[in-house]
């Protein structure tokens, strides 16, 4: 698919998946807003696409979990560029606990940055994607969006709410031309795992890289075929 001049709005950009994926998209010549909550980031981001040819890139700070925030980062990638045909959702959360350690914090705000964020995107994008009656829609519930694994379960449930509510859009909008896609990713080697305490081999993970990649290849697929779920897992942790 030619992206050229189409638009991009990544949220969960200043690192891992959302940042690669974002430097996938300009360099295929879409205009890209890059977005998370750590601005730093997303400027060093902006200026680096902007200055090494990146078509236009646009750096906007928002929470993503603030409805306001939404609205805004929404309002003012349409003003600079109209239309919005790709939203990668790559904003996250992980907590990973035993069930008997985890707090009713622990709990709401794994729903909070999880699915609440989604939630909230989705509302402010749909309208625009429905109108133009065009969109390509990436969500990241993980592996853990579809499959159990102990001391997960807070982050589970906000994952496997997550994937319910995109398979239940899909049905919603298909008939307005919006395509969505689930990213089924076993462990990603990136900054998620720095505040994990469990003990994980992350030299057997996937790279940044390579999610990215799919990420990519799942939003920007032409014809009539839709990468509705995609797993993607490490060699040694292969699930069938």
């Amino acid at each position: 698919m030619n992206i050229e001049g189409k638009t991009a709005l990544i949220v969960g950009a200043g690192r891992g998946i959302g940042r690669r994926a974002a430097e996938l998209f300009s360099g295929a010549g879409a205009n890209v807003v890059v977005s998370s909550r750590t601005e730093p980031e997303l400027l060093e981001l902006e200026y680096k696409l902007n200055s090494n040819g990146g078509h236009d890139v646009l750096a906007l700070a928002a929470d993503a979990a603030e409805p306001e925030d939404t609205r805004m980062l929404v309002d003012q990638t349409l003003e600079r560029f109209g239309s919005i045909e790709f939203l990668v959702i790559a904003a996250g959360k992980g907590i990973l606990k035993p069930f008997g350690d985890l707090t009713l914090k622990d709990f709401e705000a794994s729903f909070r940055q999880n699915t609440e964020t989604a939630f909230n995107v989705l509302q402010a994008v749909l309208p625009s994607m429905k109108e133009n009656k065009y969109g390509r829609v990436i969500a990241i519930p993980g592996v853990l969006g579809k499959a159990p694994m102990m001391s997960a379960s807070a982050y589970c449930a906000s994952k496997y709410a997550l994937t319910g509510m995109i398979k239940c859009l899909k049905e919603e909008y298909k008939r307005y031309g919006i395509r969505f896609s689930l990213m089924h990713f076993g462990g990603v080697d990136s900054t998620f795992w720095d505040d994990i305490t469990m003990k994980v081999d992350r030299g057997k993970m996937l790279s940044v890289e390579a999610a990215a990649q799919a990420v990519f290849f799942a939003a920007t697929q032409d014809g009539e075929g839709v990468m509705s779920e995609v797993v993607l897992l490490p060699e040694s942790h292969q699930m069938v």
